[in-house]
């Protein structure tokens, strides 16, 4: 029967690289043999240090979730990972033993040879979205460039699926060491093998057309739903249609950004809309309406109230933009200019003047006993006592 894996170091199937060294460095303060010197807690450390690094191993990894055992001794495994008879650690574990007690690195200490199979980048593309297409939502089929699986070796590297050689710079260790003298003592010194690039393994028969890779570039068009009420700046993430790692590893997320086209009539507050309408003076004066569009093509009547001032406004509940999370809809508010002819010609001139002589008002200066409330004057008043 399979050991179970996940359930050694305590994390669930799906938990990602970083949640699963937490949870492993959480376990090796308590069963390192320098706090716990039993011989239980020694085998435990040696076990979960195994499992670590087979979970930390995609390719190995990979078999562990397909429901295969790469540790299981039948087949020459063991714990691979924990103490050698004279108490040092074998495989690449005492980095990460290291860290979870000084938190740092473990300076020259080895890890071991890196595998060649790496998760792939994300990738982001702009899209280019008109308001009305943020309101409504959209499908957009879409081009990208990234690096995509290589078909004719399937990841695998070799032209003939002949397996890697062993490094003969390294010695497949991944890593070349080197010591230095210092006034302290000799030091040891460790960096990744530039002939295989840390992975301790040569591909003698590389693939022609990915060059040993294991992916190639690629376009291709991606479907992607753009959900309603998205706005400038915003991301949506397809996972899994990014960059296929070297190796042919798995693919990292795309991610489309939202660039929003700025609309003719409306201006865009969040999930408010704004818009601006010129009214005649004869109609602020009588009242009267105008037709609206909205930017979902929906046709709204506007009321003009009879009296109407400079900058009133009309709110409209619910005619703004969707919301993305939450539900609701935002809201349109209407702005109104009064429009004042600036020249007139004569029968005009003659029925204003009749009008003036009817009205009797005359021009004042606004006082603070005289200001109509939310007027001009009240409106600077206010502004100024906010500074």
């Amino acid at each position: 029967m399979s050991r179970d894996y996940y359930g050694t170091l305590g994390v669930d199937r799906g938990a990602s690289e970083s949640e699963i060294k937490r949870a492993y460095r959480k376990l090796a303060r308590e069963l390192h043999p320098d706090v716990n010197p039993s011989d239980e807690a020694r085998e435990k450390f040696s076990e979960i240090t195994a499992v670590y690094e087979v979970l930390t191993d995609p390719e190995k990894r990979r078999v562990v979730d397909m429901g295969g055992d790469p540790l299981d001794n039948s087949a020459g495994g063991g714990y691979g990972g924990g103490f050698s008879g004279g108490g040092g650690f074998g495989g690449g574990g005492l980095g990460d033993v290291f860290e979870a007690f000084f938190g740092g690195g473990a300076g020259g200490g080895s890890r071991g040879p890196r595998s060649r199979v790496q998760p792939g980048s994300d990738a982001l593309i702009r899209v280019t979205l008109d308001l009305q297409e943020c309101a409504t939502g959209v499908s957009k089929e879409i081009e990208v460039d990234t690096a995509v699986l290589c078909e004719t070796c399937h990841g695998k590297g070799s032209a003939e699926d002949a397996p890697p050689a062993t490094c003969g710079m390294c010695q497949g260790q991944g890593e070349i060491q080197s010591v230095q003298r210092s006034l302290l003592g000799n030091i040891m010194t460790s960096r990744p093998c530039p002939t295989c690039a840390g992975t301790g393994e040569i591909i003698t028969d590389p693939c022609s057309s990915c060059t040993g890779q294991g992916r190639v570039r690629k376009r291709r068009t991606v479907s992607a739903r753009i959900p309603a009420g998205v706005g400038d700046g915003m991301r949506i993430r397809l996972a899994g249609q990014g960059e296929v790692g070297p190796g042919g590893g798995p693919a990292g997320d795309l991610y489309i950004e939202v660039n929003e086209r700025a609309h003719p009539v409306f201006v865009r507050d969040g999930e408010d809309l704004h818009c601006t309408i010129r009214v005649p003076v004869v109609d602020a004066m009588l009242g009267g309406s105008v037709g609206v569009e909205t930017v979902v093509g929906e046709d709204l009547e506007i009321d003009i109230p009879a009296g109407t001032q400079p900058g009133h406004t009309v709110t409209l509940s619910g005619r703004g933009m969707p919301r993305v999370r939450g539900g609701g809809t935002g809201d349109l508010t209407v702005h109104m200019e009064v429009v004042v002819p600036e020249r007139l010609d004569r029968k005009r001139r003659e029925l204003v003047e009749q009008m003036r002589k009817l009205d009797g008002d005359e021009v004042e200066v606004v006082s603070e006993d005289t200001a109509r409330r939310g007027g001009l004057f009240s409106r600077l008043r206010d502004a100024v006592a906010g500074h």
